[in-house]
């Protein structure tokens, strides 16, 4: 997967906007970071997950996902790699950080 076809099918999830933080382009559900296009060195998107989704996916992964080096890590911040994954990979990881920064309307309206 291409980071372009990446930032597109983030950019298709309910209520995704891209914005900046830092200095840097973030992806936002109502206003809240669930992820970034991948822009980062080496090709990586930030996801927002949770330690257990992030460890499920690193252990299954190992080329499309990394933890964040230091404390952000540890809470569930990941490096994912969109050239080492197919759309499905990617469409799922995506959804999972969307879920865990979107609204309980926007849960509701959009269940799993």
């Amino acid at each position: 997967m291409t980071p372009a076809a990446f930032l597109k099918l983030a950019l298709s999830l309910p209520e995704v906007a891209e914005g900046a933080h830092q200095a840097g382009a973030d992806l936002r559900v109502a206003g809240k970071i669930f992820a970034s296009p991948a822009m980062r060195p080496g090709g990586a998107a930030y996801l927002k997950l949770t330690a257990d989704q992030q460890q499920m996916l690193c252990a299954a992964e190992p080329k499309a996902f990394a933890p964040v080096p230091g404390g952000w890590g540890l809470k569930g911040a990941t490096w994912f790699y969109p050239k080492h994954a197919d759309a499905s990979t990617a469409k799922s990881a995506l959804w999972m950080a969307w879920r865990n920064a979107a609204s309980k309307k926007l849960l509701k309206d959009h269940p799993a």
